[in-house]
Order: structure tokens, then sequence, then C-alpha cells
């Protein structure tokens, strides 16, 4: 990758934010994101203010007061599964955020994770989707050997909802798990108990390698009213697992403090003594030479000099390298109307132009596979491959089939056989190289019919997929308009383990669009009635059509929806579009914090 800053690579920006479309594009996102922010600021706001009262009449902060003393001045927590619960659980008064905020955070300098209770939701309680916020939380820092705070106050299982959160493997018991894998692979955990943590509960701050507990905690395996329930003893509960009990007679606590706010400064104490584990495995160590190298004579940025990271990271400078647009100028890119998502046509170069430093993008085979961009960049001065939708129409010469050699117009958005070839040599030539990759995301699927199946799409589908399966540098995912059917699984969806996955708030997420899920499912609807027996006439059919089919889309819509998926955690966080750029540089830091890279197998592929 050529750090050739001149006018090879450099991208140039056509669009028009005078337009008429653009303006629109921009008026309909912006008022989609202040709606946004008003549901946002509902969850944040936890249990409400009778909660937030009661939480202040025990001596406690609330969990937002808490997280404010923790960061750094200056800095904001990257709040990850914020949406997490949304619209669930009505039945029980709801869960804001699923009871607990989990992010990385700047604290005494150094990335962490965090994983804070919220008491005023439900005390604290775990909901099934509390248990899969934290467990991603904890995945995240796993993968990436981030240091992990967790802030305890809690009242432990959902006792109504306890099957679904007690016995799986996925369940609440596997954060437990966690903390102990956790420490086996030295990632530092530090536990504050700033309130109850009780039963099951009770293990997480003992399996950490800190506890602190502040006066007027609870730390029991049982409360006082289950001991004299199961074994008729009457204990206060401070005398059974009060922070005074805990430091001067089991010994179960490191220290113990007054209250939140001295609890919470020696914790930012205990963060700032944490030191940095170096590297020692010889398998990642095929590029660590290039950390001895000193800048360029001729004033470029050269890579950083011992700064002992895996992944090449050149000197950064945020004016000097900041992207030649303005990154608020992608609120007019699309139309956020799902209705008119077949219409966003757009060239993903522009997106790319206005993430990556000094807008330079050495495009790979740029001529080739047209509806897939592949290229290098930095971000943030770390190194990085993108892989892309483009969603302008591409002319492009056919190579096979039954109409090879002739001319053919491609549709923007889908993986065509020579896309994903293309992506697939480039996502293992970054595995090579040991470049973390970038995957933005507005695709419709791969291309279908005979031209498509003469000329081996399910191969080459196959040969993209396998490579973002076996690809072992970190993956970031960014859904920016469609993730629909496989081409979500080849451009690195969930379950293809993305170090990180975001969405914008013009996010589609589903097997299909609505409307083609409507169109579908209306004609099978008809034609089992008519395999039936049924004659139907045009106008019955009409009818048939009438009915089902926008209650069909309107379903699918729903589901669609990145609050929806956000909700379930198949999204760690919906961003907004012009902090696109600083989200990604925060991500990246965080996947860097991990040096072990495993050797490459890409195993075999379809040829």
């Amino acid at each position: 990758m050529t750090e050739d800053r001149g006018s090879e690579g450099q991208l140039e920006s056509k669009l028009d934010a005078n337009g008429t479309r653009f303006t629109a594009n921009r008026a309909a996102l912006l008022a989609l994101l202040t709606a946004m922010r008003e549901q946002e600021a509902v969850i944040r706001r936890g249990g409400g203010a009778k909660a937030v009262e009661a939480q202040h009449a025990k001596g406690r902060l609330t969990v937002r007061e808490r997280l404010a003393l923790l960061l750094d001045e200056g800095t904001e927590l990257l709040e990850l599964g914020l949406w997490a619960a949304h619209g669930m659980y009505e039945e029980f008064g709801g869960a804001p955020g699923a009871g607990v905020v989990t992010g990385l955070g700047r604290v005494s300098g150094r990335l962490c994770m965090i994983v804070a209770n919220d008491a005023t939701v439900k005390a604290g309680a775990f909901f099934p989707m509390t248990a899969k916020k934290v467990l991603r939380a904890q995945t995240i820092a796993l993968e990436n050997r981030i240091p992990t705070l967790y802030l305890v106050d809690s009242a432990g299982v959902f006792l109504p909802l306890q099957e679904d959160v007690f016995p799986d493997q996925d369940d609440f018991g596997r954060v437990f798990r966690n903390n102990a894998v956790m420490s086996a692979l030295g990632v530092p955990q530090i536990t504050a108990i700033m309130g109850m943590c009780v039963a099951g509960g009770a293990y997480l701050p003992v399996m950490t390698d800190t506890v602190l507990m502040t006066e007027g905690s609870g730390l029991f395996l049982a409360g006082p009213s289950l001991v004299q329930a199961a074994i008729g003893q009457k204990s206060d509960p401070e005398e059974l697992g009060g922070a005074a009990m805990h430091a001067e007679i089991s010994g179960t606590v490191d220290f113990k403090e007054k209250d939140d706010a001295g609890c919470i400064g020696r914790l930012r104490s205990l963060v700032g003594m944490l030191g940095q584990r170096q590297h020692t495995d010889g398998r990642a160590s095929r590029d660590a030479h290039l950390s001895a190298m000193k800048p360029r004579e001729d004033g470029a940025p050269g890579v950083m000099a011992g700064h002992g990271e895996v992944f090449s990271r050149v000197a950064f400078d945020a004016v000097r390298d900041a992207p030649r647009y303005a990154i608020e100028e992608l609120y007019g890119l699309m139309d956020p109307d799902p209705a008119k998502a077949a219409t966003n046509m757009y060239d993903m170069r522009e997106v790319i132009a206005r993430l990556v430093d000094r807008s330079h993008f050495d495009e790979y085979k740029a001529d080739f596979g047209r509806t897939v961009l592949c290229g290098y960049a930095r971000i943030g001065g770390r190194a990085v491959g993108i892989v892309a939708n483009q969603k302008m129409h591409q002319q492009q010469t056919v190579a096979m089939g039954p109409q090879a050699g002739s001319k053919r117009t491609e549709f923007g958005g889908v993986i065509y056989t020579e896309s994903a070839q293309k992506a697939a040599r480039f996502i293992m030539d970054c595995n090579q190289s040991l470049v973390p990759l970038i995957f933005l995301h507005d695709v419709n699927g791969f291309m279908v019919g005979k031209d498509a199946e003469w000329s081996g799409i399910i191969r080459a589908g196959a040969k993209m997929v396998s490579a973002v399966s076996t690809s072992v540098v970190p993956k970031i995912t960014i859904i920016v308009g469609g993730s629909f059917g496989a081409g979500h699984y080849a451009m690195c969806g969930k379950a293809y383990d993305p170090r990180f996955i975001f969405a914008w708030p013009t996010a589609r997420y589903a097997v299909m669009s609505g409307a083609s899920a409507a169109n579908t499912l209306v004609e099978v609807r008809v034609k089992q009635m008519e395999r039936s027996g049924k004659t139907l006439s045009e106008d019955e059919k009409k009818a048939i059509y009438k009915k089902l089919w926008d209650e069909i889309k309107a379903t699918y819509d729903a589901q669609a929806d990145p609050r929806y998926g956000a909700a379930r955690m198949w999204v760690d966080a919906i961003i907004d579009p012009a902090k696109t750029r600083e989200v990604l540089m925060t991500a990246l830091e965080a996947c860097a914090l991990n040096p072990e890279v495993p050797r490459f197998n890409p195993g075999v592929l379809q040829t």
C-alpha cells in the first residue's frame, strides 16, 4: 500500500450539496435523527424520575452520574447496545437499555470497556436481553483485549423470566465463564460494587481481578429474606454481606469505600496504574519490523516508531490528515424512506472520501467487478482495507455465460460473479498483509438468473463467504443502507464475527426488503389457494393482494428497521452518519489492543 499522498488515489467528490435531491434527503434524514435522538433520551432516563429519587434516597448515584465521574473530562462514552430491549418486555413495564449501560470509554487515559448496571430499571435485574448485552460487551473486550470495568448495582436474575436467563450456553452463567477466560488471557477486570450484588450475580465481582465496594452495598449469595426462608437464620443485611464484613471478616473485597464518588476516584486511580502487556507470540511478528521504521525524510508520515502494534499505523495529525470533504454532507446522500430505497443510487466513493485520511483511497481492481469497491486507506493513521457495495449502475463486459463478450448494465447494490471474486481475493490479500477490514453495506444480494448461474455466481459467492469466514484480521461492519439476504453474510454480517457492527439510521436489515417479501408471500398464498382447488377470478386475486400486501410489507419494514435489530443486539449501535469516522477511529484503536493474530488458513476455496 502506497504512502504517497499526491493526486494518485485521491478521491474527488461530485456530490452536489446544493441540489434539490440532496436538500430533500438531508431534511428527511435530519428529521429521522431528531426523532431517534428523542427516543434515545427517553431510554437514557432509565426507570424514570421516581426511580432516580429512590436511588438518591439510598445515597447512591444513578448509572449516568457514575459514568460522568468515571470518564476522563472532555471525553464521551461510545455507547454500545443503547437500544437493547427496545419495545420488549412491555408486560413487565419495559426494560430501557436492558437495564445496563455498556460501551467504550477513556478512563485515566486508557480505553476501557465499561459494563454498568442501571438500578433504576427493575433494580438492575437481568432480563434475557441484559445477559445478551453484557455478553456482547465481554466478547468485544475478549476479542480486542480491552481492560473491562464493571459498576455493579443489580438484584440478579429477573425471576419471572428466569428460564430465559439462567440455563443456556449464552445466558447469565456465561458472564462468569467469560470473567475467568478474560483473566486467563491477561485482560484486566476491575469491579466496583455500589449497590446490591445478589445471588448468582455475586460471583461476577469475585471472578474479576480487583473488587471495590461502597458502604451500604450488599454482596451475598442469598439476601436476608431468602436466608431466613432457607435455613431459619435471621441476619441484618450489613452483617450478612455488607462492605465492612467483606473488608474485615471474609476478606472478599480489596477496597472499602465511603461512597460512590470515592469509589470511582479509587477506580480511576487503579486504571491509571495498569501496565501494557507486550506481544510475545511469534505468529504475528512477521510485520513487527514496521514498528522500528522512522518518519520519511520527505516529511510524509512514516510508520510510528515503537508503537508496538501489529497493524500498520503512521503518525497522524487531526487537521492535516482530515478528509477533504465535510462528513456532514453524508446527510444528503440518500432518502431514509424505505419506500425510496430503490431510487437511492449514489457513488459509495462519496462515503469513503469522507471517512478516510486525506480522502486518499488506493482502489483495488477498480475496473473489474465494479459493483463492489475494494481498496486500501488509512483512518486515524491506521491502515484499513475497505470492502463496499457500489450503488451506481455499472457497465461491464460479460466474461462468461451465454452473453460472454457483450456489454451489460450491472445494478448497483447487487453482487455479481466478478465482484464476489474480486472481494474474495482482496479479503485474502488483507489477511496476508495484516490489514484490518471495514465493510460498508448497501447490498440487495447476489445476482440471480441464467446468466448469473452460468457464470458461476454460487461458486464465486461461496468463495467470498469463505474468505470472510476464515479472515483473521479485525473486521468492522457498518450498515449504511440495505443489508439483505446472502449479501449480508458475504459483507461480514453478525454471524461472521465482526469485532464491531454499526448501523446508520438509514439501514435496512432483513432477508429481503418489505416490498419484495410482500410480492413473494402474496404470490405464494395465491398459488396455495389455487392448488387446493379454488378457482380465483382476477378481481378476487386483486382483493387478496390488496388485503395482504400492505400487512406483510408493514411487518417486514418494521423488522428491517435498525431500531428493531438494535433492540435484539444484532447491531452494536445506531450511529449518526456524521460520527462514522470518529466511531471507526475508536473501534480501530480498540482492535489494535489485541496483537494476537492467528495464522491465516483459508481452507478449500471453490475455483
